[in-house]
């Protein structure tokens, strides 16, 4: 809940003062030793803080993952294996894993999912990270139309679906090997594109810096581009896109 919907909340009778009062007023971060929560950063930017779950030892990932619930009751968390879900299952049974993008979350039911975001990938070895764009996308509140394996080698498969690429509000191109995916999109659309490099390649890709140099190098215009493999953030900047795109419209 950021401001706007607790003032709203407050308007409709939904929330009481006291309880929009007991909102404003909890401390900006928790500290819990090895860690501090942002609460408040739904208030600032209008989303919770999101898990990055590789790495964290497991009593930290079980306590992040209580209380960020506890707080919003959903939770999102990207890059975790198998094991932590098995882990995290044990205080949160209706958690959801998809072993596919690696993300691991629970979220409110009856979300309102609006406009439109593309996402599109060279070939099918990429769809992991499209798949953590994808779903990072959908979960903040917007539609998603995938279309996969339409890299340049067959450029005839991603002229077949130019007209929903060209209806979104933003496109993600994820794209390995030489990366020029994100130059071809960006050259057929008026929309902005975000180009997400993959470490997917042989020797020469350099576990996907070739692919962020020609995405960077792209001559075509409205290119963005973010990190190597970097699904959640190209998801959440396209997100943001999406809604300022349906605000516009309003």
């Amino acid at each position: 809940m950021n401001i706007h919907e607790a003032l709203e909340q407050v308007k409709n009778g939904t929330l009481s003062i006291e309880e929009a009062e007991r909102y404003f007023n909890k401390k900006s971060y928790e500290d819990l030793g090895y860690a501090k929560l942002d609460t408040y950063r739904e208030m600032r930017s209008g989303h919770a803080e999101v898990i990055f779950c590789a790495g964290k030892a497991d009593d930290h990932l079980k306590q992040i993952y209580t209380r960020l619930y506890e707080q919003n009751n959903e939770v999102f968390g990207t890059r975790a294996s198998r094991e932590q879900y098995e882990l995290i299952r044990e205080i949160l049974p209706d958690i959801a894993y998809d072993p596919v993008s690696r993300i691991l979350k629970s979220e409110k039911s009856g979300k309102p999912h609006v406009g439109q975001i593309a996402v599109c990938t060279a070939g099918t070895a990429d769809i992991a990270v499209a798949e953590e764009a994808a779903q990072t996308a959908e979960y903040f509140g917007n539609q998603v139309c995938r279309i996969y394996d339409v890299g340049v080698s067959g450029i005839h498969r991603l002229l077949a679906h130019i007209d929903d690429i060209r209806k979104a509000n933003c496109i993600i191109a994820v794209a390995g090997m030489e990366g020029a995916l994100a130059s071809v999109i960006g050259g057929l659309v008026d929309k902005p594109v975000i180009a997400v490099p993959t470490s997917i390649g042989y020797g020469a890709n350099l576990q996907g810096l070739s692919a962020l140099l020609t995405m960077i190098n792209s001559c075509a215009n409205g290119i963005s581009v973010v990190n190597i493999d970097n699904g959640y953030g190209a998801g959440y900047i396209a997100s943001q896109i999406n809604h300022m795109g349906v605000n516009a419209h309003e």
